[in-house]
């Protein structure tokens, strides 16, 4: 147990580090903590994805949660409605084209069947916002491409989740109904957007009381938890209602509601600056950890899985460079190519590619179950999206951080 301990702490050391000699160096943390999960799991075998259990699953969830939360907080309601445009141009053109690519690749070049195909490319046709937002966040780029890959990630997510779980379903029950499924989309984006904006007013009205009880800095993120629960309970997606809470607790002069007044609440109160850099320094931690963990998911024993995914990560990225240049054409360089590498897969895609396997519903492969094969692949596709977003960061950092910060005009949509 002492051992435990000694690890963790090295790795939180050796996070500070990494972080900082990417603010000097333009060399990505990110890449130094899969490293170092490769090394406990597939090399040293020190630890393995059995050995956390559900315990993976639910830090997994935590790490996401806390992100959206804390990405919340650092967008301004003034730059959402400035881009927004461009960001549904660029998130539905993405994941649909992505998706249609993968199903291809895999049906006719994997040979799976086509079902598998299209739950495959379900999964792995968004971006991770744990990875990405860290990532753009330290970047010296436009505050609408900021935005826009921020905003792309949260949604992208979202896609993910009710699009693969529609075709779980629909699989199972031999019942596709594509109406449905974007039904519960939009059920699933508009409603946890609103039960996120309500929960974030109703907090703002509170924090004031709030701060009057002893040791009450972990009360907001308990609120989150609570929100994120009842949420995903009701059959939303918690990861928007922790993403539009954010929102409101970081742009409270938009939500101000005279009604509240009424009730005692002078005013409703912003999160402090001490607030703010103790759920930062949390976020940090838990990214940490959850990178790591991606490294000890690595499937190098399984050969063919890596393959798969090394080839539909390169077709990818291909396909989101000639995408990007081609709807963006009227932005900067800059902001073309740092969008067209923000395209990591993260923990959605993990989460998701565990379910057919557990579930037993996917069409049996060759060699081994496809479902087995759908987790193995989108696990290699998850590991070779952060190490070529992480090398093309790198590559073109140094071209960027040369660049004075742009200034847009508000008339200006990202990607229009």
């Amino acid at each position: 147990m002492a051992n435990v301990f000694i690890i963790l702490g090295i790795l939180i050391f050796s996070a500070h580090f990494f972080s900082y000699l990417f603010s000097k160096r333009r060399v990505p943390d990110v890449l130094f903590l899969l490293a170092i999960g490769i090394v406990l799991g597939p090399v040293l075998h020190l630890v393995t994805p059995d050995m956390l259990g559900r315990f993976a699953s639910m830090f997994a969830s935590l790490t996401l949660l806390f992100i959206l939360f804390d990405s919340g907080v650092d967008l301004s309601i003034d730059s959402i409605r400035r881009y927004w445009k461009g960001m549904v141009q660029v998130t539905l053109l993405s994941f649909f084209l992505s998706m249609a690519a993968v199903t291809a690749i895999g049906f006719y070049l994997f040979r799976m069947p086509w079902q598998s195909s299209m739950l495959l490319g379900s999964m792995i046709s968004g971006t991770a916002a744990a990875i990405v937002i860290p990532l753009v966040w330290q970047m010296r780029v436009s505050e609408k491409t900021r935005t826009t890959l921020a905003l792309e990630s949260a949604c992208s997510g979202v896609l993910c989740i009710v699009i693969s779980l529609g075709f779980i379903e629909g699989f199972s029950s031999n019942d596709m109904a594509l109406g449905t499924m974007a039904g519960k989309i939009l059920a699933s984006f508009v409603m946890a957007l609103i039960i996120g904006m309500v929960g974030g007013i109703i907090w703002a009205g509170l924090l004031d009381r709030v701060r009057k009880m002893n040791n009450s800095m972990f009360l907001t993120p308990a609120f989150v938890f609570v929100l994120y629960g009842l949420t995903e309970v009701m059959g939303f997606s918690g990861a928007i209602a922790a993403l539009a809470f954010g929102v409101v607790l970081g742009n409270i002069d938009y939500f101000d509601i005279a009604l509240l007044h009424k009730f005692g609440n002078r005013r409703m109160m912003p999160l402090s600056n001490n607030e703010k850099s103790f759920f930062k320094e949390f976020v940090f931690v838990l990214k940490t950890f959850f990178f790591v963990y991606i490294g000890i998911c690595i499937p190098f024993t399984n050969v063919e899985a890596l393959q798969y995914g090394l080839i539909i990560t390169a077709a990818l990225f291909v396909l989101r460079f000639i995408l990007v240049f081609i709807v963006g054409h009227k932005n900067t360089i800059n902001d073309r190519l740092t969008v067209s590498i923000m395209i990591p897969k993260g923990l959605v895609s993990a989460v998701l590619a565990s379910m057919p396997e557990q579930m037993n519903i996917a069409v049996g492969y060759e060699l081994i179950p496809c479902a087995t094969m759908i987790k193995y692949t989108t696990y290699s596709v998850i590991f070779f999206s952060i190490v070529f977003t992480s090398v093309l960061v790198l590559l073109t950092s140094k071209k960027l951080v040369k660049q004075e910060p742009l200034h847009w005009e508000p008339e200006d949509d990202c990607f229009e």
